[in-house]
């Protein structure tokens, strides 16, 4: 998935002060409460954000100084973060919120143009040009905003990165789809993009957001114009 730095960072920085309008309005006792993703509370979505800025914050790092910082220190410490830190109070988590936000853009500000084409490893384990680290954020802070389930839909996605959305998730998933299953997605105004290997008339189209909301199982595909069988979707991440 290739975006421009500069790009990616705008809409990390757009995604994050929505992210943060959003936090600073909810009461108190909003943090305990479920999120759109099943098993987690707002404060454990939360905490994931912050603990994931630091996280890309050590990819910049090993772009930056050439040693190697992986995300995480070992598999499990993702997990063990996030529950130790689910339950702080409202306060506190919208400070990390804020907080981890300025040190992932400092990290980011600090690199030279020959840093970002240095390789770094993400959390998948696949090889990244430091470059990627950018887009990665943006991705979590836009559709986590939704999952925070506060009244934002996927619909609030800028139009631009909706459709890189479309584009990455499609591709991920294109090597995941069995042989004649896929679709052909079409957005106006934009060059069609080829999920899986579809059958000849297969066509699901609509507006971007709403086909990164199917693609990533934030919503079915009420909002699409599909022509054909529709194809069946792996989980996203």
């Amino acid at each position: 998935m290739t975006v421009p730095v500069v790009r990616s960072q705008a809409w990390v920085e757009a995604g994050q002060l929505a992210l943060q309008q959003a936090v600073d309005a909810l009461p108190a006792d909003a943090v305990t409460e479920p999120s759109a993703l099943p098993g987690w509370t707002r404060g454990h979505l939360l905490t994931h954000l912050a603990r994931n800025a630091d996280a890309l914050v050590n990819l910049l790092t090993w772009a930056r100084t050439g040693i190697r910082t992986p995300m995480y220190a070992s598999p499990d410490q993702r997990a063990t973060d996030i529950e130790a830190g689910a339950g702080r109070p409202l306060a506190e988590q919208r400070d990390d919120v804020r907080e981890s936000a300025a040190r992932f853009r400092k990290a980011a500000q600090s690199l030279s143009a020959d840093a970002w084409s240095a390789t770094v490893v993400s959390a998948q384990g696949r090889e990244i040009p430091a470059s990627e680290v950018p887009w990665l954020r943006a991705r979590e802070v836009w559709i986590h905003l939704v999952d925070l389930h506060v009244g934002v839909g996927m619909d609030a996605l800028p139009p631009g990165f909706a459709w890189a959305l479309v584009r990455d998730v499609a591709g991920w998933m294109s090597a995941r789809l069995g042989p004649g299953v896929g679709a052909e997605l079409s957005a106006d105004g934009h060059d069609t993009v080829v999920l899986g290997t579809p059958a000849p008339g297969v066509t699901v189209g609509g507006p971007p957001y709403a086909l990164a909301a199917w693609l990533t199982g934030r919503s079915g595909a009420g909002e699409l114009h599909v022509t054909g069988e529709l194809p069946e979707l792996p989980r996203w991440l």
